[in-house]
């Protein structure tokens, strides 16, 4: 499947235009209205801007509008501001492309070695397009046990056990996919992305629906919730921070409440992982000798 990259501009305009109801911006509903949301001509005069000249906009007949006229557009539309500067990003597109990492799943080494010293914080470096490139021990564990662990679009989407992992799983599928958006901003003919919304297009309406509302929303920060299967409910804050030396890769960071419930059930994840990961590099090591029949033997590198 291809992502069509004719007239962005004039798509965006109609999927945020459908998405208004004229009662909520104090206009009449009318008993005979035959369009999902707003006409246009509603727009055109929220805006003050001629239909005639908004219906080039969406049509794709006029396709750089002016600063003024999309900061009207905007407010007309009830955009949000992340929303609002992709709408200035595609009537005026820039002729540099963003620079990709040049090997699908590079991370610095340095900042893993950041991560790595976070022992009980979860972090994981995402792509474009949401996909794990990295994690530390706690993060990893925070994702561990899905089908799709690395990669939280399908996790949220085709994942079977999705809607348990995700008490609010309603809210978390409309962020992820309005920070895909984000995330991949104008770039809709990116390989990634095209594979990435064609499967899940086909094989999950949700997706398909809320692909089609345009919303764009980046991942900065938020609290969300999960119901991990080892340690139970968690509310952790995240921060999502932009990696300068990786366009394109943002490191999330989670955090847990002082002294709460899940500050505790993250230490005991935390906990688990450590004793996990202890237990997988004894049995790796064939002469490695239990500690507790070290202790027994009054072997010295107990004391």
């Amino acid at each position: 499947m291809e992502i069509d990259t004719e007239n962005l501009l004039g798509r965006f305009l109609r999927a945020r235009r459908e998405l208004l109801r004229p009662e909520d911006l104090g206009l009449p509903a009318g008993a005979r209205r035959r369009v999902a949301g707003l006409r246009r001509e509603e727009v055109a005069r929220l805006a003050g801007v001629s239909t005639d000249y908004y219906v080039r906009l969406e049509q794709g007949r006029e396709c750089h509008p002016s600063a003024q006229v999309v900061d009207a557009l905007a407010r007309a539309l009830e955009l949000e501001d992340d929303a609002a500067a992709h709408m200035h990003r595609l009537a005026r597109p820039s002729s540099a492309r963003r620079h990709r990492p040049a090997r699908r799943g590079q991370v610095s080494p340095h900042l893993l070695r950041m991560m790595a010293a976070w022992p009980h914080t979860p972090a994981v470096v995402l792509d474009h397009c949401l996909t794990v490139l990295a994690a530390n021990s706690l993060g990893e564990a925070l994702f561990d046990g899905h089908t799709y662990s690395g990669d939280l679009v399908r996790l949220v989407f085709l994942d079977p056990d999705a809607r348990d992992f995700y008490p609010d799983w309603d809210r978390v599928a409309a962020n992820t996919v309005a920070g895909l958006r984000a995330a991949v901003d104008t770039e809709y003919d990116d390989p990634r992305l095209i594979e990435v919304v064609g499967e899940l297009s086909v094989r999950s309406e949700t997706f398909r629906r809320l692909w089609a509302r345009h919303d764009i929303r980046r991942k900065t920060h938020e609290t969300k919730r999960f119901h991990h299967p080892l340690v139970g409910e968690l509310a952790l804050h995240y921060e999502s921070l932009t990696v300068n030396s990786a366009p394109g890769q943002q490191l999330v960071v989670y955090q847990a409440a002082p002294s709460s419930r899940s500050e505790e059930a993250l230490s005991l994840l935390g906990s688990l992982t450590a004793a996990s990961g202890a237990a997988t590099d004894a049995a790796a090591d064939p002469v490695a000798e239990p500690v507790a029949d070290r202790v027994a033997d009054g072997d010295p590198r107990t004391r």
